[in-house]
């Protein structure tokens, strides 16, 4: 079966863009096809920093034939209703029709017969519009004829566009259409400097092979492959360890065609300045990786860099040109870093005063003020230094007034820790002002130590709640100030550390503190619990425990102790999979959906205790006494915590359920026997609730 390739060549395109349209094209042009008819057996895209190609494989040469059945007018409708009707269908005559009896008559059938078409034309007739509508994040117009309207927009210009179509065995076609004026063929281009001279291709295998000959790695991961190997082995030889990064690698890879890897080297004067400044400057100014000394661990004076050519003088101009511009770099960073050492953190915080956090939650310094005060009344719940905790958050943010955070916002935290242990503050204020930040998402580090975990928490809480009262909360899939981002980290720093806390309490004295009230003030808690309880689902799982646990752990109220929910939450996880679980479960279900029918038959519920009196059955009695004796049980080993002892107290209730269903008439004949045994049967709903709402537990 025939293959399609295509490449659109242009000038170069932003790294940042290139996976996304390379797939976008996969996406659209496969899309039409299948729309088209022409089932594809396979497709992959690629990028380079000057083209995005395609290669389609085992696309049927013609288009099915299409045959459809149009219903017309009723036999012995007017004449102005069959003439519409034959000319629809391109029918001559009625007796091409066949006639279809149908309740409500006969009526007219014209088959019409749709012809496929040569998969080429189908192309030649898609590609351009694909072309047209390509949904760069940002185009630009260009040349004479930008200006007519109409004329196409792309990311940068687009020079050429190479389209062929044929069979393996055969020498393929060109796919002929025209885009604003640049006509597909099958010439390419080489690398810019190295091989600029027309190619012709024909389909994908030669045209792959003959960039490669013309110094274009075509596939991004194959570049990405060849720069992290050469830059490990170019570091090692000089006895150096790469420092990976791997959005730094995707970004270069999309940087050059043929990557060259070569090493630099910079004054050792500028390690004085912390590892993570030099990388950030040397990442962020020169997209460059840094290397460090596997012997003390710190970075060494030397860098690499990927080159786009291979250079006549072995690159030498090359590495001169970057050491320059990083030497000035560096020059900058070590002066912002000695600059901001000649002032204490706290010696910046004035400048808070002026800076506004939110115009309804008031200034950075209004925040930091409500954020130690939270700090210092959660500390003794966590077992923190009170005033290492207040220390630490009147801290945490003064080094976003700093020049380093300045020029390099990503090392925010981190460098609050350097200048606090820099004027001689405790390591575990110095941790906290890096760590309150953590964790920032599923994968990252969660903060142990307890002063920097009181910070975090205040941190977090104090915007979860200032934001709930201002009504600024997540909205589908809009979450502007990271709210859930805050939330899951509420939950990971006390579900990992074993705490002990109140949302409810801390999220009521962190929302006293505020200036601004919502119009309920009294629901802001719950609300926002709420909210924890849909995150901690997200969080359970992804971690493979079953979001509906975590409803019927709600369900029964008054829990805002996240720990204690995650505890339970797993025990009751545990003890579903069991056969024991898995029965009472049914055999609860089942007395609850007993429930809910007759007390919507009888417009009442069957709340109070059974009457013993009433009892008939050994298995009305049996269950009873199981019912008392189970829900003293599980009880008791609730109220110590021990949620597997509850539920093996539960586990007791499955044979006396599993016996009453079998043998007992809930709906007797006489009144008195029916509503003492609907009673038992709210019992079994009561008894379990001591562990869980087993209605809102999924069969």
């Amino acid at each position: 079966m025939p293959d399609l390739l295509l490449e659109l060549f242009s000038e170069e395109i932003p790294a940042r863009m290139q996976a996304k349209a390379a797939d976008d094209l996969r996406r659209m042009v496969t899309d039409k096809l299948v729309a088209e008819g022409l089932v594809y057996e396979g497709a992959k895209a690629f990028a380079t920093p000057r083209r995005l190609a395609l290669t389609v494989h085992g696309i049927p040469a013609r288009q099915p034939d299409l045959k459809t059945e149009r219903r017309g007018p009723k036999v012995g409708a007017p004449d102005a209703a069959v003439q519409g009707f034959l000319k629809a269908t391109g029918l001559k005559s009625l007796d091409e029709a066949k006639i279809q009896r149908d309740p409500k008559g006969d009526f007219y059938i014209g088959l019409i017969e749709k012809p496929g078409r040569d998969a080429i034309d189908v192309l030649a007739e898609i590609l351009p519009v694909i072309i047209r509508t390509f949904p760069w994040p940002k185009s630009m117009r260009w040349g004479a004829r930008s200006g007519k309207p109409g004329s196409l927009n792309w990311v940068r210009p687009l020079h050429a566009i190479t389209a062929t179509f044929g069979p393996e065995t055969e020498e393929p076609d060109v796919v002929t259409f025209e885009v604003d004026g640049i006509e597909s063929g099958q010439t390419t281009y080489g690398h810019r400097f190295l091989a600029p001279a027309p190619i012709s291709v024909r389909r994908f295998e030669d045209y792959e092979a003959k960039l490669l000959a013309a110094k274009v790695v075509l596939d991004p991961e194959r570049r990405k492959d060849a720069i992290l190997t050469d830059a490990k082995q170019l570091a090692f030889a000089q006895g150096f360890e790469l420092v990976e990064d791997q959005n730094l690698l995707d970004e270069v890879a999309g940087l050059v065609e043929w990557p060259v890897v070569l090493m630099g080297s910079f004054e050792p004067e500028f390690l004085k300045t912390p590892d993570e400044v030099i990388r950030a400057t040397i990442r962020n100014n020169q997209k460059c990786f840094v290397v460090r000394d596997p012997k003390t661990g710190k970075l060494a004076s030397k860098f690499i860099l990927v080159a786009n050519i291979e250079a006549t003088d072995g690159g030498a101009t090359i590495i001169a040109g970057n050491e320059r511009v990083i030497r000035a770099r560096l020059s900058d960073a070590k002066f912002f870093y000695e600059t901001d050492l000649k002032m204490k953190l706290e010696g910046r915080l004035p400048k808070f005063d002026q800076i506004v956090f939110h115009e309804k939650l008031g200034t950075q310094a209004e925040r930091i003020m409500r954020i130690e005060r939270l700090a210092a009344e959660i500390a003794p719940l966590v077992g923190a230094d009170v005033a290492k905790a207040t220390r630490a958050a009147h801290l945490a943010k003064a080094d976003l007034l700093t020049e380093v955070v300045g020029e390099f916002p990503e090392v925010q935290g981190l460098m609050g820790k350097y200048y606090a242990l820099a004027q001689g503050e405790d390591a575990s204020v110095a941790a906290a002002c890096e760590e309150h930040y953590k964790p920032q998402g599923p994968a990252d580090r969660v903060p142990t130590d307890p002063v920097s975990v009181v910070v975090a928490l205040a941190d977090k809480i104090d915007t979860l709640v200032g934001f709930w009262a201002i009504d600024e909360k997540p909205t589908g899939s809009k979450d502007p100030y990271a709210l859930r981002r805050a939330a899951l980290g509420v939950i990971r720093l006390i579900a990992e550390n074993a705490l002990r806390l109140s949302l409810i309490k801390v999220a009521g004295s962190a929302l006293a503190r505020l200036s601004v009230k919502p119009a309920d003030a009294s629901k802001l808690p719950s609300d926002l619990l709420a909210f924890f309880a849909d995150r901690l689902k997200v969080q359970l799982r992804e971690q493979g425990a079953r979001h509906d646990l975590v409803d019927a752990v709600f369900a029964l109220g008054g829990q805002d102790d996240l720990l204690m929910i995650v505890r339970r939450v797993e025990a009751l996880g545990k003890f579903l999979d069991s056969d024991d679980g898995k029965n009472l479960l049914a055999g609860t279900k089942r007395a609850s959906n007993i429930l809910s029918i007759e007390e919507k038959k009888d417009k009442r519920s069957f709340d109070g205790a059974p009457d013993a009196a009433l009892y008939s059955l050994a298995e009305e009695k049996a269950l009873a006494k199981a019912i008392g004796e189970v829900k003293a049980e599980a009880s008791a080993a609730v109220a110590k915590e021990d949620f597997a002892a509850a539920m093996s107290a539960m586990a007791k209730l499955r044979p006396p359920v599993d016996a009453f269903f079998d043998k007992v008439r809930v709906n007797d004949d006489d009144p008195k026997v029916r509503e003492n045994r609907l009673k038992l049967l709210n019992e079994i709903r009561s008894a379990t609730r001591a562990v869980a709402d087993f209605s809102k537990i999924q069969d």
